[in-house]
């Protein structure tokens, strides 16, 4: 089994940019079918410390315009995995893009429980400074502890994660 490296980093202001030159290829491939494009994700949040993994989702009206995201994206490198088992929300892959930073993409129908989830989440820690400090501790202790064990290091951060999801209503 390959054993998945966790690394996790001071907030860098430069996450900003990469997801910007990432949105920018989506668009231009696929932007007329959708009708946003969020940063979510720790690396949307300044200040707090993340794995250095940009989280994309692209939002969508509905399914009906699904199979021409699917041909869009394919055009540009991206492969649709599935839900991975999360209700409206649709995986997607890539191989070969050293220009851009590392990243997931998920494609997400605008009424989709997972985006209200990332968003909520995303706009609490932007919202609420000692939440990040708190939550940026607890994820580079679970990093230093479980450098080699991603499961580990998500059980670890589980409690913050719950609390915040109590104080912003997603509980």
């Amino acid at each position: 089994m390959k054993t998945k490296k966790v690394i996790v980093l001071p907030y860098d202001p430069e996450w900003k940019n990469d997801f910007e030159k990432i949105k920018q290829e989506l668009v231009n491939a696929i932007g007329s079918l959708t009708v946003c494009i969020e940063h979510v994700g720790s690396t949307s949040v300044e200040g707090l410390s993340a794995k250095p993994i940009i989280d994309i989702d692209v939002v969508i009206s509905d399914y009906s315009v699904f199979d021409s995201i699917v041909s869009g994206l394919g055009a540009i490198g991206y492969y649709h995995e599935g839900d991975l088992g999360i209700k409206d929300r649709e995986a997607f892959k890539y191989s070969d893009k050293p220009h851009l930073q590392a990243h997931h993409l998920y494609v997400c129908p605008q009424n989709s429980k997972e985006l209200l989830r990332h968003i909520t989440f995303r706009d609490f820690l932007r919202n609420n400074p000692e939440a990040v400090k708190k939550y940026s501790e607890v994820k580079e202790t679970a990093a230093k502890l479980f450098p080699d064990n991603i499961d580990k290091y998500m059980e670890y951060k589980s409690p913050v994660i719950e609390e915040f999801y109590s104080l912003c209503g997603l509980s």
